[in-house]
C-alpha cells in the first residue's frame, strides 16, 4: 500500500510543482490569506473531500476516512507569505508587489494537498482517518495553530506531524531531534522618554538616544554573563527609532527587539533582567521609560516516540539519502502548539537549491527551494500517517 501511495505522489509531481508555483505568484500576508483559502478549499471540494473552511481564521481542514477502523492522524501545512520583494528572476516570480513565499510555505501547502489527492484515492485500502491541517498566519504572532485548535482542528487526533522545507539543508537530508528543537519567539518593545533640546546645548538635555545606546549594549550582558551557559537564549534589538534634525537632541527613543528562548524558567528570567537594566540606565540618566514584553509561541518540544518513528519513516523513502539529528534552532513556530495537546514530531526536510553552493536563507528576497524536496517530503510524511497505524 506505501508504494501505492509513493507512486501516486511520483505521477503527480508535475501537478505539486504547478500549485506551488501558482501560489508563489499570488502569496498573501498572514491574516489576508482569503484568496490562498478559497483555493485550498475548492480543492478539496473538486475531490469530494469533505472539508472544514474559517477554521480559528483562514484556516482550512480537510478529513479522509480509510475504510478501514485506526488512528486518526493529522499532517499540517502553513500557507501564509511575508512581507517582501520577491527578486528573484524566474518565471513563478511573485505578482504581489511588496510580498513574497519567501520560508517555503507555499511548498508545504502543495505538498499536503498532492499528499491528501493520493490518500483519498486510495482511502477503501487504508486504515483510519486523515486530517489534513492547512494553516494561516504563522508568521505573525498570535499565529493561527492555536485558533485552529480552539475551533476544533485537533478533534480526535491521535498523532500530528509537520515538516519544514530547508533551504540551507541538501536535497535528500531529512533532519529529525528529540525534544526541544526550534525556541520560544518573544518580543519587546521599549519607549525611553528625556527631555529634548539644542544640539549646541547638550548640558540642558536629557539625551534618549545616549540612553538607548547604553541600554543596547548593557542588553547583551543578558545572555553572556546572566544566563547559564548550558542554556541557549537570544537576546536582540531589530530596531532603534529616535528621528530628529541632525540639530535636535532626542527626547525619546523606541528600541523592538526579540528574545528566544527553550527553557521557560530562562524565558521569564531574561523578561525580567531586561526590566532590571532599564531601569538602571534610566536612573543613571534621569529619563522615564515604558516596557512592554509580550510572550509569542512557546518552543517546539518534540516527543521522543513519535520522532525516534519518523527516522524509521524516512528510511523507507528512496530520495532520502541522509538521515541527520538537527541542531536546536532559535526560530520560532506555533506548531508548539499542537504538540502541547497531541503527541507527535517536526522535522526537517532538505530543499536547498540544485548547483547553488550558498543557498539564499529564509525570508530573503532570492530565497528558493529544490521543488524535489516536496516530492520527499511528501513520501516521509505518507508513510508516517499510513504506517502510524501498525505502530
Amino acid at each position: 500500500m506505501l508504494q501505492k501511495v509513493h507512486s501516486l505522489l511520483d505521477s503527480s509531481y508535475e501537478e505539486m510543482v504547478s500549485i506551488r508555483r501558482y501560489l508563489h505568484q499570488h502569496p498573501e500576508l498572514s491574516f489576508k490569506e482569503y484568496k490562498t483559502a478559497k483555493y485550498i478549499t475548492d480543492f478539496y471540494h473538486n475531490l469530494g473531500v469533505d472539508v472544514r473552511e474559517n477554521v480559528g481564521g483562514n484556516g482550512v481542514v480537510a478529513r479522509i476516512k480509510g475504510g478501514k477502523p485506526g488512528k486518526t492522524v493529522a499532517l499540517r501545512a502553513d500557507f501564509d507569505a511575508l512581507p517582501i520583494q520577491d527578486e528573484k528572476d524566474v518565471p513563478y516570480k511573485s505578482t504581489v508587489p511588496g510580498v513574497m513565499h519567501a520560508c517555503g510555505h507555499d511548498g508545504h501547502t502543495s505538498t499536503l494537498l498532492m499528499l491528501a489527492k493520493a490518500i483519498h484515492t486510495l482511502k477503501e485500502d487504508l486504515e483510519g482517518e486523515y486530517v489534513f491541517i492547512h494553516q494561516h498566519a504563522e508568521e505573525y504572532s498570535p499565529g493561527g495553530a492555536k485558533p485552529m485548535i480552539d475551533d476544533g482542528c485537533l478533534e480526535g487526533v491521535d498523532v500530528i506531524f509537520g515538516t519544514h522545507l530547508w533551504s540551507l539543508t541538501p536535497t535528500g537530508t531529512i533532519e529529525y531531534k528529540v525534544g526541544p528543537v526550534m525556541a520560544a519567539a518573544d518580543r519587546f518593545t521599549i519607549k525611553l522618554q528625556g527631555q529634548g533640546g539644542h544640539g549646541a546645548q547638550p548640558h540642558k538635555t536629557k539625551d534618549a538616544i545616549v540612553a538607548a545606546s547604553q541600554l543596547v549594549i548593557h542588553l547583551q550582558q543578558i545572555v553572556s554573563r546572566r544566563v547559564n551557559p548550558i542554556d541557549s537564549a537570544v537576546v536582540s534589538i531589530g530596531s532603534f527609532v529616535a528621528d530628529n534634525a541632525f540639530n535636535v537632541i532626542a527626547d525619546r527613543a523606541t528600541l523592538i527587539g526579540t528574545v528566544r528562548t527553550f527553557n521557560k524558567d530562562v524565558r521569564k528570567a531574561i523578561e525580567i533582567e531586561i526590566e532590571k537594566i532599564l531601569k538602571g540606565i534610566c536612573l543613571a540618566n534621569d529619563c522615564t521609560y515604558e516596557y512592554d514584553y509580550s510572550y509569542g509561541y512557546p518552543a517546539v518540544v518534540n516527543h521522543l516516540e513519535e520522532t525516534e518513528f519518523i527516522v524509521s519513516c524516512a528510511e523507507k523513502v528512496k530520495e532520502v539519502k541522509n538521515i541527520v539529528e538537527a541542531e536546536a534552532h532559535m526560530g520560532g513556530e506555533d506548531f508548539a502548539y499542537y504538540l502541547q495537546n497531541v503527541k507527535g514530531t517536526f522535522f526537517f526536510t532538505g530543499a536547498k537549491p540544485e548547483g547553488v553552493e550558498k543557498p539564499y536563507p529564509h525570508h530573503h528576497p532570492r530565497f528558493d527551494i529544490d521543488e524535489k524536496a516536496m516530492l520527499i517530503a511528501a513520501k516521509t510524511l505518507a508513510t508516517a500517517a499510513i504506517t502510524s497505524h501498525s505502530k
